[in-house]
């Protein structure tokens, strides 16, 4: 298996500094807000495909999202089979957005696989030997975190641990205690892949739309997922149709959501 790294492009040190005259040199700013204020949720694709090598760029770049401990709970399901992908619009409910996608993916987080990607870590760190500091993260406080058992009972004991914890010693992180803790916390870090895979494409000139509704039962049938998968969303891609774009975009103010504290 290629490893992320060895395909990462030079990159030279792009950090913003203020010229002379005060002005915040950012040199990557306008294409970057390029991309984002171009982002639109678009419903109707034309035919022109996708380039295999572009769709595997933009998931590439999807999978140096941000996640926590570098587990990557995150798997991404292409719809190749045109028999599938016609099941897998039924299931969309017959949206637009997904009949007529040049690419369905089903972005899907796991909650089984966190001790199998700690030893994958600790197998394939840049640095060896491992540092030991890492090895006892990986080794000892992943599996106090994530270590769950069928009744939940668990959750009592990290409950009890991390109230005694804060009172004697302090902060603590925080453990995820149910099993329904562990679907969000695999959830949010695959929301950021998805967010990362709709904006590359964006940047290639194609277009998306995140989809929530769908029959997610029926869906996890037709691609043979467990109950330890979880589809965090539906997304349809191609490029975007002269009326894929069904209302002007609006925002509300921004002091209704910022606050300074």
């Amino acid at each position: 298996m290629t490893k992320q790294s060895q395909n990462k492009p030079h990159i030279e040190s792009q950090k913003s500094h203020q010229s002379e005259s005060g002005s915040l040199n950012a040199p990557h700013l306008e294409a970057f807000k390029q991309v984002i204020e171009s982002r639109r949720s678009v419903r109707r694709f034309t035919d022109t495909p996708i380039p295999d090598e572009v769709l595997k760029d933009c998931l590439r770049m999807a999978m140096l999202a941000p996640n926590a401990s570098n587990l990557q709970q995150w798997e991404f399901y292409v719809i190749d089979s045109e028999e599938v992908k016609k099941k897998a619009v039924k299931l969309c409910l017959g949206q637009n957005a997904a009949k007529t996608s040049n690419r369905l993916i089903a972005v899907v987080a796991r909650t089984d696989n966190w001790r199998q990607h700690s030893k994958q870590i600790i197998k394939e760190y840049p640095q060896q030997p491992v540092p030991a500091k890492v090895k006892r993260y990986y080794e000892k406080l992943i599996p106090l975190v994530y270590t769950q058992d069928p009744i939940n009972a668990l959750a009592v004991v990290k409950w009890g641990f991390t109230t005694v914890h804060r009172k004697v010693k302090g902060p603590v992180v925080t453990p995820y205690y149910t099993q329904a803790d562990q679907v969000k916390w695999a959830l949010s870090n695959t929301f950021l892949a998805a967010e990362n895979l709709m904006l590359a494409l964006r940047a290639y000139g194609f277009d998306t739309c995140p989809m929530g509704g769908f029959d997610e039962p029926g869906m996890k049938k037709l691609l043979g997922l467990t109950r330890h998968h979880h589809i965090a969303m539906m997304i349809g891609a191609g490029e975007r149709s002269d009326n894929g774009i069904y209302n002007e975009q609006f925002r509300f103010d921004y002091d209704q959501f910022v606050k300074h504290v």
